[in-house]
């Protein structure tokens, strides 16, 4: 675990975000003393299109119904608009 200054913090954002991508964890601190922390994420699992599209395919049904195509739903947005 490395420490680093707000100023430090501030001129080597982008360095320090690189250790933490690494697994690294940085301790930012002002006058001394912790105050934050930049750490690693745990890692996601990867997802496959198939699985991708299955999650978008439930969230839509699980989603209420709303009866009107894209070119409707347009079509009322821009009705009685001026050109």
């Amino acid at each position: 675990m490395s420490r680093y200054s707000v100023a430090e913090t501030k001129n080597s954002l982008s360095s320090l975000l690189d250790k933490a991508a690494a697994g690294e964890e940085v301790v930012i601190t002002k006058h001394g003393k912790p105050v934050a922390e930049i750490k690693p994420l745990p890692a996601q699992p990867a997802r496959s299109r198939g699985e991708s599209y299955a999650r978008l395919v439930a969230a839509r049904k699980e989603g209420p119904s709303i009866n009107i195509t894209s070119v409707e739903l347009l079509n009322e947005v821009y009705e009685g608009y001026e050109y």
